[in-house]
């Protein structure tokens, strides 16, 4: 989202702010506001960009050098468990090892070595306890969502949320079609005159929320006609504001509409004062519109961040912490890529090797141990 910098619209007074009306109070804060989620959406956008980039720069290397560690890493698990000199708690725990690592390994690289390790030393089959646990995640969904998922690649986080979705939205078209219909059927009965009055003023209201939004995009189209320029430039430069024109008024974006007619002069911060109370109720109520969309798309943009790059639901990200949580995580993947690297040393003295076990089993059990740098 780039945008051009406009003249801020606001209601000025010169003096005590207290001699605005509510209206005025009331549209200044939703400039405000406005301008704010405005500011966030362009920071997103650049801090999601700046992401983008040092992602793929620093950290996609550093995890492809880390997964191969990694691999190496289980393969000497391998090969120590079937030496001489180890004890059967020994064994044992070298098997647990490489169930971990070597199944959380196949989950992100679906390798075929690593799921042959995995077989050799689970005793199960790693499909299979695939299969099964891709059963339990779909019926789990399913139930929750109230969905019917059939065929869907549950691999595909993307796909499994774009199918429930489809459906989702079917069925609350289903039930907004019925709410419409009972809605009709109840209008078709007797109303009193006090409901009358109500959608009377209701229409009344909307016609003049959309006559306002009409009127200034009128007033900013008659002004600019770029076909009735004979300055070729000037035409250009006309018909490059006809198009933000045009744009804002399909957005109903009532505060670029009147950014604009600022910019080309056709009104000054001293005409917006003078804006009545009534035009100024509709104009807030345009603006609280747009607010709301604003947030909703600030939140559908952090949304898509978050399934891109696999960022935990519970940690709370912004513009201008992501790159801080990123910096983190590239420390984090190369202090496990020394440790790995220094830990491969144990192999090469059995004694070392049943040392490194020791402290192992003294440690606390881990989610995941290539992920937590304290590990090696």
């Amino acid at each position: 989202m780039t945008r051009t910098h406009l003249k801020t619209v606001s209601i000025a007074t010169s003096q005590d702010p207290s001699t605005l009306s509510k209206q005025q109070k009331a549209f200044n804060s939703l400039i405000k506001q406005i301008e704010k989620s405005r500011a966030q959406l362009v920071a997103w956008e650049a801090a999601s960009q700046a992401y983008l980039e040092k992602y793929s720069r620093e950290w996609v290397p550093l995890v492809e050098t880390s997964q191969a560690l990694q691999i190496k890493f289980v393969h000497r698990l391998d090969q120590a468990s079937c030496q001489p000199g180890l004890t059967k708690t020994e064994r044992g725990m070298i098997a647990d090892l490489i169930v971990e690592l070597a199944g959380d390994l196949v989950a992100a690289r679906n390798d075929a070595e690593m799921k042959a390790v995995y077989n050799k030393h689970s005793g199960t089959d790693f499909d299979s306890e695939e299969a099964a646990r891709i059963k339990a995640m779909k019926a789990m969904l399913e139930a929750s969502l109230g969905v019917e998922l059939g065929d869907v690649d549950m691999n595909s986080p993307e796909d499994v949320m774009q199918h429930a979705k489809a459906q989702i939205d079917a069925r609350q078209a289903r039930e907004d079609a019925e709410q419409e219909a009972r809605e009709e059927h109840k209008a078709k009965r007797k109303k009193s005159a006090k409901q009358l009055a109500k959608e009377a003023r209701q229409q009344a209201e909307a016609q003049q929320i959309s006559q306002s939004i009409r009127e200034v995009y009128r007033k900013l189209v008659s002004a600019l006609h770029p076909d009735r320029e004979p300055d070729p430039r000037e035409r250009d430069r006309k018909t490059a504001l006809m198009k933000r024109v045009n744009l804002a008024y399909d957005k109903k974006d009532l505060l670029q509409l009147l950014e604009l007619q600022l910019e080309l002069e056709h009104i000054d911060q001293a005409s917006i004062g003078q804006i009545g109370e009534e035009r100024l109720k509709h104009y807030n109520t345009i603006l609280k519109e747009q607010h709301i969309e604003l947030i909703q798309e600030i939140m559908h943009v952090e949304g898509e961040f978050r399934a891109r790059f696999g960022i935990d639901p519970l940690l709370r990200v912004s513009p201008g912490n992501i790159m801080g949580h990123l910096k983190n995580d590239i420390r984090d993947v190369q202090y496990v890529i020394q440790d790995i690297g220094k830990n491969l040393r144990v192999f090469d003295d059995v004694k070392k090797f049943k040392a490194w076990l020791k402290e192992m089993r003294r440690r606390p059990a881990r989610d995941d141990y290539f992920d937590d740098p304290d590990y090696f």
